[in-house]
């Protein structure tokens, strides 16, 4: 197998290891709202109970095999089930492609860094379903997972992974991503005595900063969410003011940002702001 060939075999695999982890996240977004393990049970078919044998849990092939139903009772299985499964295989492939840029990353640092960093995307996917659909960010996709990124950056660093953050700026980033959005939420309340921000999007930013360290990764996600936020928010605050539309968490929006910096980031910063890439430069 040539180099060129064997770069092909790895996206593929990393393709399947992201649908193999979207599937694993659909557990999870129905199971961590309500307080249930991930584990245990397994999975089973919420309607009739009856376990999901092995051949019927195959990524988006068991879904479309079925035809969208239970084996045992026919019961209708939603769409979001392959939606998770092919997103997350598509963002591992993504990952993969921007961690490896040819034969010669086919090494030890750079598998590392292509499982951190499709772990990290993974967490966030899930706590943006989980977000839009109950308002909430569980701890263990948020402040809970912060350590796991700091080790994950220090691992990464002695590994040589180029451009990982080194533990000091990851526990940086954990601080500053927390500190900026937890002074916006208690400075709202100041000012209109009303909870504008929940928590969880605090500790979702510490999270996410303690992945991608602290500047110019956190500045470029608030900002990318903000203006997402903006675009949407705008539309849904009208339609609010007239009887329609629903709240809107910001959580998905970071979510959104951080995936941006982790694939286009610094080369985005280099384009668009160049100002800002010859300021973190200095």
């Amino acid at each position: 197998m040539s180099p060129d060939q064997l770069v092909i075999y790895f996206a593929v695999m990393a393709t399947i290891f992201g649908l193999l982890v979207g599937s694993f996240l659909n557990v999870c977004i129905a199971r961590m709202p309500e307080a249930r393990s991930v584990v245990s049970p397994p999975s089973h078919c919420p309607a009739c109970g009856h376990g999901i044998r092995w051949y019927d849990n195959v990524p988006v092939l068991s879904w479309l095999i079925l035809r969208a139903k239970c084996r045992d009772c026919g019961t209708p299985i939603s769409s979001l089930y392959p939606t998770i499964e092919l997103l997350t295989g598509c963002v591992g492939w993504l990952i993969f492609q921007r961690v490896v840029a040819g034969p010669e990353d086919l090494d030890l640092a750079h598998g590392a860094a292509f499982v951190v960093y499709l772990l990290f995307a993974a967490m966030l996917i899930a706590q943006t379903f989980i977000d839009v659909r109950h308002y909430i960010i569980p701890d263990e996709l948020s402040i809970y997972a912060a350590p796991f990124g700091i080790a994950a950056c220090a691992l990464l660093s002695w590994l040589g992974y180029p451009g990982a953050p080194t533990w000091k700026e990851s526990v940086l980033g954990a601080v500053l991503g927390a500190g900026i959005l937890g002074f916006v939420m208690v400075a709202f309340w100041l000012i209109r005595r009303k909870e504008g921000m929940g928590l969880g999007d605090v500790k979702l930013l510490a999270m996410i900063g303690a992945f991608l360290g602290a500047v110019p990764a956190v500045p470029f996600v608030l900002f990318v969410s903000a203006a997402a936020g903006s675009l949407v928010g705008v539309p849904m605050a009208l339609l609010r003011r007239r009887g329609m539309g629903a709240a809107l968490p910001f959580g998905p929006f970071l979510a959104l940002g951080a995936l941006v910096w982790l694939l286009h980031g610094p080369e985005a910063i280099e384009r668009w702001f160049p100002a800002m890439h010859l300021m973190f430069q200095l």
